[in-house]
């Protein structure tokens, strides 16, 4: 994880008026930490039954729970609250507006529990937290490459320092594709199966292109010629032409590489004098979406060849001059 530590201080900080926030208790224990994406609501450990109970989640007390707890004599309450608040829980959110139940405020503010309210209702605070969770806490590492979206299709573009990766995403921005990242790649993973690249915070669609020196895409080439963030899903591996090397020639040979345990489609491409590395690298992106509507070019040619070759024996068997 690139993210530093989420504290309920920072969560505070940049989801107030999103999230409509409002601290109840006093601020000792703002420096507390999520230590994840997962949210749950109390349910029986109000009860009693604290077994299994995921005390390390932020815990959600919706309109439910607090009629529960509203609905108990106030020694009974007291004890259930006790018992709730005896965890070491990152955070309490109060959903709707609610008011907390007796007394929750004053013993979460003896623990150092923070107790915090929202106006939005409880589904409507779930759906706006999640995605915000999920993205902070996703798995994630740096790639050193180029990252452009070509026709919708995100190419990292990778090799060795120096071979042109900078430069083949600036001749594809100069054709009206969009740069994401350059140098610095920073690479989450959503779900099982989805990465998502965008640039550092500093980098801000800034290329270095050797001979000219740091250059601002977006000013030269305006805003449509970039992107935020954008899926990764093909690599290009930029290499010196070896004429002893062996190099794909039909398509058949799938190479891909792992990144956060996803199996990405890599690419090979050669490099010598005179290769238009910017009509490969779209065709590179053409083939992927033909690819992905359900027609490979390759594997059909190679099904065409094959019933042609069988055809033709036959005709062979047949002749007796």
């Amino acid at each position: 994880m690139l993210n530093q530590p989420l504290t309920i201080e920072r969560l505070l900080r940049i989801k107030k008026e999103p999230l409509l926030l409002e601290l109840l208790t006093d601020e000792r224990g703002l420096a507390r930490v999520i230590s994840g994406p997962d949210i749950s609501s109390p349910g029986l450990v109000l009860t009693g039954f604290t077994e299994r109970f995921p005390s390390e989640r932020i815990q959600v007390l919706g309109e439910t729970e607090v009629a529960y707890l509203n609905s108990l004599p106030p020694a009974r309450r007291h004890e259930a609250l006790e018992v709730f608040l005896s965890f070491n829980l990152p955070v309490v959110f109060v959903t709707k507006g609610q008011e907390p139940p007796d007394s929750l405020v004053q013993l979460a503010s003896e623990r150092g529990t923070p107790i915090v309210r929202s106006q939005l209702k409880t589904a409507d605070f779930y759906s706006r937290i999640k995605p915000y969770l999920e993205e902070y806490f996703a798995p994630s590492t740096t790639m050193h490459g180029s990252l452009a979206d070509v026709y919708g299709v995100g190419l990292l573009f990778m090799g060795k320092s120096g071979i042109g990766k900078s430069e083949a995403v600036l001749d594809l921005i100069e054709r009206g594709h969009r740069l994401v990242a350059d140098d610095l790649v920073i690479v989450s993973r959503r779900g099982r199966e989805i990465l998502i690249g965008r640039g550092h915070d500093l980098q801000r669609h800034h290329m270095e292109i050797r001979g000219i020196g740091i250059i601002d895409v977006a000013s030269l080439f305006g805003i449509r010629a970039i992107r935020l963030q954008k899926r990764l899903e093909v690599i290009v591996q930029l290499e010196v032409w070896d004429e002893n090397a062996h190099y794909d020639r039909t398509g058949l040979e799938v190479q891909t590489v792992d990144v956060l345990g996803v199996k990405v489609p890599k690419v090979i491409v050669p490099l010598n004098p005179g290769k238009n590395i910017t009509v490969i690298a779209e065709v590179v992106a053409m083939n992927h979406l033909l690819k992905y509507a359900g027609v490979d070019s390759a594997a059909l040619f190679d099904q065409r060849l094959r019933r042609h070759m069988e055809g033709r024996a036959e005709y062979l068997e047949e002749d007796y001059e």
